[in-house]
């Protein structure tokens, strides 16, 4: 039996050394804003259109830049679907905020590991490893 992977995309957000994180409605975890594509489009267009929709930003794509690829086994789900998740850093418009089906957006450091899921705890160790956040 092949194992699913959940194909995911994701900005990261830093601001004074933590990272924008969000959970979703029904959700006790967060994780790195960001979403699945859509067939036909591209990494950079999945990623303009999901953090439209959840953090009513808007990116300007040509400042799209590939952070790194994590995959990890997905939150929620006990038969072992793994999440993998091409993250990426991007200038942007406006201010982040809670929208569409996120409950809530909050700064994380590397303190906060217990609240998030574990692919996005592999990524903040990662980006903690970098001197990106603290």
């Amino acid at each position: 039996m092949s194992v699913k992977i959940i194909d995911k995309l994701g900005l990261i957000t830093l601001s004074d050394h933590k990272i924008a994180m969000v959970r979703s409605h029904n959700k006790s975890l967060f994780y790195i804003p960001g979403g699945k594509r859509e067939q036909g489009e591209t990494d950079e267009q999945a990623l303009c259109r999901e953090i439209a929709e959840e953090l009513k930003l808007e990116l300007d794509a040509a400042s799209i830049r590939f952070y790194g690829e994590f995959i990890g086994p997905a939150d929620g789900k006990s038969d072992g679907t793994q999440v993998r998740i091409r993250c990426y850093f991007a200038d942007y418009t406006g201010e982040p905020q809670p929208a569409a089906e996120i409950a809530e957006l909050d700064w994380f450091s590397i303190n906060d590991l217990p609240r998030c899921s574990s692919t996005a705890v592999t990524i903040l160790t990662h980006l903690k490893k970098e001197g990106l956040i603290k």
